[in-house]
């Protein structure tokens, strides 16, 4: 084995590099804006930021593009995700030191970096293709944006990513491969149907029972229930759950939304307690970005009022409208509509728990 050679800490972090990267637009007019070096430095932070999210999403995608996934790989694929899930906070903190530039600090150097804008990180928009937020699931105005304001060069690596297939449509097929709610002589989603009509059965006759309700609002209430009690046929029927697909209401196959669906109500039984966490840390992950976006149209507002943004875009506005619309994993997000109460869940067969459940303890005589 070769000995190492001495490592001196500028030179193995490349600081010179980095440290003097600031450079001003400002400086090159005139007088420099005192706030133009914070803002360089937030962006390149970002840019470094998602340089790292790619990296842990990149290895993620790799792992799970296995055609078979070890239990012992699952843990490394949701310790990656919790660390995306930590910069993303760190991303959202970023934004209280933005925010101590006001105005009038922004207003002496915004002129000299039209057209650049945030529409131009590449690296943003290669970490939402990553995560499953395609071209085709894009606003309008975003396509002719990209399409206009990124390079060419740059254009073609977002659509080489969103060409590759995306950890949402990788997560899609483990859900569907698994085996968890097919048991071959338990009929766990005809209990299941039963229990969900008992629940909602009740639920009715709350309603109707309900001497604070006038028959205005029990119909309503009761209009509400029958739109319930739909959600959960649409789930149990392949036709009806294609036909919604095909509408653009849910995005995962039936196949892989019963299994997660059966993840969630079971969650505690050891063989799905790392299976519900990463499903759990991905939701986190759209719930930071969301936050994060919404934060950043906040700041935007504040800064800029209604003033369009430096790269053509109508600034707060539009990134406001971004915030519910780009989200990857929306259907885990609603998984909420389909589960129970765990008094209510199906008993699971002694069999079956043997699949489910690890014995960690034995009893002594």
């Amino acid at each position: 084995m070769k000995i190492p050679k001495p490592v001196y800490y500028g030179d193995y972090l490349q600081l010179p590099k980095i440290l003097e990267a600031q450079v001003t637009e400002s400086a090159k007019y005139g007088d420099e804006a005192h706030d133009e070096t914070l803002f360089i430095i937030i962006h390149q932070t970002y840019e470094l930021w998602f340089k790292q999210i790619l990296h842990e999403l990149d290895s993620v995608r790799a792992i799970m593009q296995k055609p078979y996934i070890p239990s012992t790989d699952l843990s490394v694929i949701n310790s990656r995700v919790e660390r995306v899930t930590a910069i993303q906070q760190i991303l959202i903190d970023q934004i209280q030191v933005m925010e101590t530039m006001t105005s009038l600090d922004f207003m002496e150097f915004r002129d000299f970096l039209v057209p650049a804008s945030g529409f131009q990180s590449l690296q943003f928009r290669l970490v939402e293709a990553t995560l499953g937020i395609k071209a085709h699931h894009r606003m309008e105005v975003e396509k002719q944006f990209f399409k206009s304001r990124l390079k060419p060069e740059d254009h073609k690596k977002l659509e080489a990513v969103e060409a590759k297939v995306s950890i949402f449509e990788l997560v899609e097929e483990w859900l569907s491969r698994m085996p968890f709610s097919q048991f071959q002589d338990w009929d766990f989603w005809g209990e299941y149907s039963v229990a969900v009509d008992r629940m909602l059965t009740h639920d009715e006759e709350i309603i109707r029972s309900n001497p604070s309700l006038d028959e205005k609002l029990k119909g309503l209430e009761l209009k509400n229930l029958e739109a319930t009690r739909d959600t959960f046929r649409v789930l149990l029927d392949a036709r009806l759950f294609d036909q919604w697909k095909a509408e653009g209401k849910v995005r995962l196959s039936q196949k892989a939304m019963l299994s997660a669906v059966f993840i969630y109500l079971y969650r505690d039984y050891p063989a799905l307690q790392m299976p519900f966490r990463i499903l759990n840390s991905l939701v986190e992950v759209d719930e930071k970005f969301t936050t994060w976006r919404y934060r950043h149209a906040i700041m935007v507002q504040r800064i800029l009022g209604t003033k369009i943004g430096t790269g053509g875009s109508s600034g707060h506005e539009y990134l406001k409208s971004t915030t519910d619309r780009n989200r990857a994993f929306l259907d885990f997000f609603n998984l909420a509509t389909f589960l129970i109460p765990k008094s209510a869940t199906p008993k699971i067969p002694p069999e079956v728990v043997e699949q489910l459940d690890i014995v960690y303890d034995s009893l002594r005589a």
